[in-house]
């Protein structure tokens, strides 16, 4: 007979676009039946949503507000998962972590899943992290080049506006109408102009910082380089987009392989790629997909033995479908 605990999810972090992905996956899959306990920051607290198909209320983290769980997500900001892990983890739960706010943590286990195979999961461990789509991204570059022997990777990600939350979807499409109508633009969340520009850094007030974001990145990145010769070089920019991720790589390789060899390197890292397609790649091929599209890789021409690679992921989809094959491997 089945325990409470057994069936009890909580996700910390409901209200955040990340949090609203992740449970609507949970729903349509085996943990469709399960109860889900539902829990944000003071300022989301009270919002009606759904669960189950019954309503429910978003509530505040309080004293046991993760006891008899078997499952704990946060998906909301690293600050706020930092202020709650030591309570989910006395808790006895799984614990994974979408936010990034675990990753300092001596004992976290970083699950990757290369090669379109789902890594074994520790169930003697439970604290994990899901690493982002562009952490994701550059650990199957890595996979992928690796294959082929790399000497040099860097990789530039452009990030989505989404990865600020609703108030950051509703900055740029605010700018946009606003500058469309020779308006002053508004700036509360990026504290500069963030439609119709590219910025490598956001206004000084702006509590979005592209150097933490890059950090983020780079710690996921070493951590999946560990026994790895080769450690990239990664750059994060603002991009004018609503949703998706979408990268710039270049690599240096010890080798002359072939287009072909190439290819066939990235889709062994389970990349998608299609070959000869007509129609430019850009984030919008990712949506709602949790592979990661890549354009046909390109040699450069002044660099024998060099390639550039371009490629998109859902910055969404794509970590909540990993936290759910990750539960799916925990609970057994």
């Amino acid at each position: 007979m089945s325990s409470a605990r057994d069936q009890r999810i909580v996700i910390a972090g409901a209200s955040s676009l990340l949090g609203i992905e992740l449970k609507s996956l949970l729903e349509e899959g085996r943990f469709a039946s399960w109860d889900f306990s539902l829990l944000d920051e003071e300022t989301s607290v009270g919002t009606l949503t759904e669960a189950g198909g019954e309503p429910a209320i978003i509530q505040p983290v309080e004293e046991g507000s993760f006891a008899r769980a078997k499952l704990v997500f946060f998906t909301g900001s690293a600050a706020f998962t930092e202020r709650n892990l030591s309570g989910a983890r006395e808790s006895g739960a799984f614990v994974i972590d979408l936010s990034g706010g675990s990753l300092k943590e001596k004992d976290v286990h970083v699950w990757f899943a290369l090669d379109g195979v789902a890594v074994g999961a520790d169930t003697s461990q439970h604290l994990f992290a899901i690493p982002s789509a562009p952490g994701v991204a550059a650990a199957k570059l890595m996979d992928a080049l690796s294959r082929l022997g790399v000497s040099k990777l860097a990789i530039i990600f452009f990030r989505p506006v989404s990865e600020a939350g609703k108030a950051g979807i509703e900055e740029l499409e605010s700018q946009t109408s606003q500058l469309l109508s020779f308006q002053s633009v508004g700036q509360p969340v990026f504290d500069t102009q963030v439609a119709f520009n590219l910025l490598d850094a956001y206004g000084a007030e702006s509590r979005e910082k592209l150097l933490s974001t890059r950090g983020r990145i780079a710690l996921e990145v070493s951590m999946a380089a560990r026994g790895k010769p080769l450690q990239p070089s990664v750059q994060v920019l603002h991009a004018p987009v609503f949703y998706g991720y979408t990268f710039v790589g270049f690599a240096a390789l010890d080798s002359k392989p072939t287009n072909e060899a190439v290819i066939d390197a990235c889709r062994k890292a389970s990349f998608a790629i299609e070959v000869g397609s007509s129609a430019p790649l850009g984030n919008l091929n990712a949506a709602g997909e949790s592979s990661i599209h890549l354009a046909t890789p390109q040699a450069d021409s002044a660099h024998p033995g060099s390639w550039w690679f371009w490629g998109a992921a859902d910055n969404m989809r794509l970590p909540a479908t990993y936290a759910i094959k990750l539960a799916e491997q925990l609970v057994g």
